[in-house]
């Protein structure tokens, strides 16, 4: 049954949207939970076992295989629970009748359906035909899951390393893999081979004799030769892409995945003129594969999704996203982390978000994983962090260790967050004999890490008041730039109606088209690359700055010619469209010239 909204609500941190379906999956809202904390998870199932009367037996880390059970009991139980909500709207429960206005307020109004229940409800009311409209045209909103698949720490047992089955990610899989779900697997962060083959043990991931799969993969990604690499590495192993998700890689929440200067415009056109040949190349491949393993081989190529996300602000821009690249859905982040009815955030947290201005939000280093990390200036989860170096105590303690990847130091893995790791890489940069300079340069780098797999859940705890003795009190937030536009709190149906165009004044005027953003997002962000060393030494260097500025002039070309031919969007704003283009093409042409300098100086 055809999906009813043109959006979808993305995995935000790790707790942000751990328990969004819940709040929306019956209102026919797709949405998606992060499968990093399973130790999160739990205390949520349960509280909500006890909110709606359900049997809850513990698992404990002294149970085999705890981390897969936790999951896979969580979802089941958001699936009971969600599948009971839908089922009572469409029974037409006196009890939902609220709920049931709800949903159809939710529609966009140019939606057939809603309008068919308009009049159907302005008719003599008939409940056996109701039940019947409701059974054949409401639809349920998909609950998905996420895994980084990079977050994959190895686990030991008495210092013996366990098979990688036990990994993190593994384990998060296979919770996924054994629950009652029919939805999506959505891998993001990049390639992890053994990860990968895994999925090939869990038949829910492969067609049936109908083309129907239980269980999707879409592939969170940045650009289009990642998407090919991926899903002809999957197809091989007869696994369908049945999504392409693009998220643009800085003017996005959470771990910004920056490409070698693509923006997103140039990005989806790619997507939109190669779809076809890339369905038919990966339904090749798939055949193959599902041939020699003896599965069942859909006869016709089945449906790749695209969608995109990143920065989205407007409904100009949701539609016109949806209409000039054929798009299946576009993904909502930030801004829903201001609708309590949708995403888990606690008050103080909350009010951070709703007075957040452009310098408060910034593209940082504190993320343990290496990765630049969209972030909020003044977050408690930094302020602790800020304390302890205050008290010569620097680093976290580490209570969860899901990002202990890093081997430096011991074979089990060290978060580079946590106090231990800390404490001996200042300990090897005592030893280096800096000056005062170089040296505190140095020991930022070390400190500035901030324990983001804890803060990143603990925003729900203190939302539903629940334990946080382990964790502590401070959370860590990703929003992405769009969140300076945003200064309200809303309810679900001021988003809905926002994404819809059916209400103004959500969103600041000042706030820039989101192609212009992310372009002076990505400017700044080569410009500082370049700042930081302006000697460029090799030629590897060369190209790598030549090749970034030159694919974000092409952008700008890309974008001055799409604005030229679009008729029907952005007529009120297009001059400044233009001008904002014009402006961040200047500052390439003049970093153009640094680069030219540098490397003139060093040749």
């Amino acid at each position: 049954m055809k999906k009813l909204h043109s959006f979808h609500i993305p995995v935000m941190g790790i707790g942000f949207t751990a328990d969004t379906p819940l709040k929306v999956s019956h209102l026919g809202i797709d949405s998606a939970i992060s499968l990093v904390d399973d130790i999160l998870l739990e205390k949520l199932r349960k509280m909500y076992c006890n909110m709606f009367e359900l049997p809850y037996q513990e698992i404990d880390n002294s149970q085999p295989d705890f981390r897969a059970k936790r999951i896979t009991s969580y979802l089941d139980m958001i699936h009971d629970v969600t599948e009971e909500k839908f089922n009572q709207l469409k029974e037409v429960n006196k009890s939902c009748t609220d709920e049931l206005k709800h949903y159809f307020n939710l529609l966009p109004s140019t939606s057939e359906i809603k309008s068919q229940f308009m009049n159907a409800i302005s008719d003599t009311f008939n409940l056996d035909k109701a039940k019947k409209f409701f059974t054949e045209h409401l639809v349920k909103g998909s609950i998905d899951v996420n895994i980084m698949t990079k977050v994959d720490k190895d686990h030991f047992n008495d210092k013996e390393k366990l098979p990688a089955e036990y990994n993190d990610a593994h384990a998060a899989l296979r919770g996924y893999a054994n629950s009652n779900l029919s939805s999506s697997l959505i891998l993001s962060a990049g390639m992890n081979p053994h990860l990968f083959s895994y999925l090939e043990n869990f038949k829910d991931f492969y067609p049936d004799a109908t083309g129907y799969i239980k269980k999707k993969v879409i592939l969170k990604v940045s650009d289009y030769r990642s998407a090919l690499i991926q899903g002809k590495i999957l197809a091989k192993k007869g696994i369908w892409i049945s999504e392409f998700r693009i998220e643009s890689g800085l003017n996005c929440g959470g771990h910004a995945f920056a490409t070698n200067g693509l923006l997103l415009g140039p990005i989806l056109n790619e997507f939109t003129v190669n779809k076809q040949v890339l369905t038919n190349e990966l339904h090749e491949l798939l055949t193959k594969a599902l041939k020699t393993k003896e599965y069942h081989v859909p006869a016709t190529a089945l449906p790749i999704k695209i969608t995109a996300q990143g920065g989205v602000g407007t409904s100009e821009e949701h539609e016109f996203l949806l209409s000039k690249y054929n798009l299946d859905s576009i993904g909502w982040g930030t801004p829903f982390l201001l609708v309590p009815e949708a995403t888990a955030v606690d008050n103080e947290t909350l009010q951070q978000l709703v007075g957040a201005k452009e310098e408060d939000l910034y593209l940082s280093d504190i993320s343990p994983l290496g990765v630049p990390f969209n972030s909020l200036k003044g977050n408690t989860k930094d302020e602790e962090k800020y304390r302890n170096i205050a008290k010569n105590r620097p680093g976290s303690a580490c209570p969860k260790k899901f990002v202990a990847l890093d081997k430096e130091f011991t074979e089990e893995g060290l978060c580079t967050a946590s106090r231990q790791y800390q404490h001996l890489k200042i300990k090897q940069l005592d030893a280096q004999g800096l000056d005062a300079i170089d040296y505190k340069k140095e020991l930022d780098k070390i400190t500035v890490k901030s324990c983001t797999c804890v803060g990143l859940g603990t925003s729900a705890l203190l939302k539903y008041n629940l334990d946080t003795k382990t964790e502590g009190r401070g959370v860590s937030i990703c929003p992405g730039p769009n969140m300076a536009y945003f200064s309200k709190v809303m309810s679900l149906k001021e988003m809905t109606a926002h994404i819809y165009g059916e209400i103004k004044n959500i969103v600041s005027a000042k706030r820039p088209h989101i192609f212009v953003k992310e372009l002076t997002i990505y400017v700044d962000y080569i410009t500082k690359k370049f700042n930081e060393s302006p000697v460029i030494s090799n030629k590897r260097e060369e190209k790598y700055f030549t090749t970034f500025i030159n694919n974000l002039k092409e952008g700008v070309t890309y974008y001055e010619e799409l604005l030229a031919e679009t008729k029907g969007y952005f007529e009120a704003s297009k001059s400044t469209i233009k001008d904002s283009l014009e402006a961040e093409l200047n500052r390439l042409k003049a970093l153009s010239l640094q680069v030219e300098q540098a490397v003139q100086v060093t040749t």
